[in-house]
């Protein structure tokens, strides 16, 4: 090139290196960053998994253990264990229904379940039920051997039911032994053991809340051949059944914790009677959150009487 050819200044040069170069290191950071629409999604499938994982039952089972933290005593990081494997629990009792179920879901057009409506996939629901009872062992032997055993009986109550004896007329067992086997968890992660009374009314209140919950699918489940306890007393014999199992539970807690005033156990027990003529009469599943609505009550009972 000629000397008095002006050519490209050195550092005009080097400027635009860096700066394209920058440009293209920004570029790539961004294309690496979720989009909106990306956030958007994978926050839609988590709610839909969370809803395919029968979150009203579910939830109620983890507040339930959490009120239970406070007659049993326990510390706040062992509590916060005890929730968390509860709820990863019934997160894998959930799912394994759903996957269970899938094609008797479809033969009845459940559109409300996210795997029958095609909105799940099969391997994501394998997926997160695998890495769900995962933690639960874990979480579970986190709070103690004995404790951590008893939970997995708990657990294991669930998948029973869901791998079979929902069909039989023994459906409600799984339930008494879970809900019963639930306080003897709790209290046993706080190395101490439940009273007998506690864990009887929790087997009463379980199988009372396995009526009512089935109640709403009776129909459904009756054109797919599940004849469980429920499915063989009816809509109003699981009903009353229910109630007089609800409020049997109750009088069992109210007559043992004697060291309350008679005014707060009695005013219990008729606020446990009256959700209990709810659950006989309310239509869906407003029974269900009764019975929930009468665990609720039990258990502030037991705390108050600590």
């Amino acid at each position: 090139m000629p000397a008095d050819v002006p050519g490209p200044h050195p550092s005009a040069g080097g400027t635009a290196l860096v700066s394209r170069g920058y440009g293209e290191v920004h570029a790539r950071a961004a294309s690496s960053r979720p989009t909106g629409h990306e956030e958007a999604g994978t926050t839609r499938v988590v709610r839909t998994l969370l809803g395919a994982a029968h979150p009203g039952p579910a939830l109620a089972v983890t507040l339930l253990a959490a009120l239970l933290c406070l007659p049993a005593d326990l510390s706040p990081g062992r509590a916060v264990l005890v929730v968390l494997a509860v709820l990863t629990g019934q997160l894998t009792i959930g799912w394994s229904n759903d996957l269970l179920d899938l094609a008797r879901d479809r033969a009845v057009g459940r559109t409300d379940k996210p795997l029958a409506s095609g909105a799940l996939s099969v391997p994501l629901v394998r997926a997160a039920t695998t890495g769900a009872l995962l933690a639960t062992v874990v979480l579970s032997l986190a709070c103690g051997l004995l404790a951590g055993l008893l939970h997995l009986v708990v657990v294991a109550a669930g998948w029973a039911y869901n791998l079979g004896l929902k069909s039989t007329a023994a459906s409600g067992v799984p339930y008494a032994v879970a809900f019963g086997a639930l306080p003897a968890f709790v209290w046993a992660a706080g190395d101490a053991a439940a009273p007998a009374w506690v864990v009887l009314a929790g087997a009463l209140l379980g199988t009372g809340a396995h009526l009512l919950n089935a109640v709403p699918d009776l129909a459904d489940d009756a054109a797919t051949g599940v004849r469980g306890l429920p499915h063989r007393l009816g809509e109003r014999g699981s009903r009353i059944g229910a109630a007089l199992l609800l409020v049997l539970a109750s009088t069992v807690l109210v007559a043992a914790t004697t060291t309350l005033p008679s005014a707060v156990r009695l005013g219990a027990l008729l606020l446990a009677v009256g959700l209990a003529v709810v659950a006989v009469r309310a239509p869906g599943r407003q029974g269900f959150r009764a019975a929930v609505g009468i665990a609720v009550v039990d258990v502030v009972v037991l705390a108050a009487a600590r």
